[in-house]
């Protein structure tokens, strides 16, 4: 019965991983707002080291529509610039020898509606590492010898009930994201 326990465990840590990351690339995905999220993936070459960019510079957000990206070496300013741009993020940096300012463009519909197709094929993504998850959970219970087949139905059942509540879920995140991208 610990196997089958610890199988039903994995199976849900796996599913809550793959929820874990869509939420994570769905703040990747801008909904019209400034947010810091915007550039926290951008690497900048600070002292022939790739550096994340909060750590070379204090990234804020004065307004909805303004990222201000302020050093805290005056000499990185270029590199932090260069990194902006080589990150297609679509941002034209400005800087004024202290900070760099990143205006965000309002969205047109066309972009909402491309940003919204990106969602979609990101819930797709984490739909599939759901249904991933459930087959390598039926596989290692099919691996399993000395257990009654009744107990394995159970277990199975109780897979497939994971992996209707986390589809559901990713829907549910969709829906939210599209929403709020759509939000003029």
């Amino acid at each position: 019965m610990e196997e089958l326990d610890l199988i039903l465990e994995s199976v849900k840590q796996d599913m809550d991983a793959a929820v874990k990351h869509l939420d994570h690339a769905f703040q990747r995905i801008r909904a019209g707002r400034a947010s810091t999220s915007m550039v926290q993936d951008v690497m900048v070459e600070y002292y022939g080291a790739m550096t994340p960019i909060n750590q070379v510079a204090n990234v804020s957000v004065p307004d909805a529509m303004t990222i201000s990206i302020q050093p805290w070496d005056r000499t990185a300013i270029n590199a932090i610039e260069k990194a902006i741009i080589n990150s297609n993020l679509g941002f034209a940096p400005s800087n004024n020898g202290e900070n760099i300012i990143l205006n965000v463009p309002p969205l047109t519909e066309e972009r909402r509606k491309e940003l919204a197709k990106q969602a979609k094929a990101e819930t797709e993504n984490t739909k599939v590492t759901v249904r991933n998850a459930r087959q390598d959970g039926l596989k290692e219970l099919k691996k399993l010898e000395g257990v009654s087949e009744d107990v394995v139905k159970g277990v199975e059942e109780e897979i497939q009930t994971y992996t209707d509540k986390y589809v559901k879920l990713c829907d549910e995140h969709l829906k939210t994201k599209e929403a709020e991208i759509m939000k003029v």
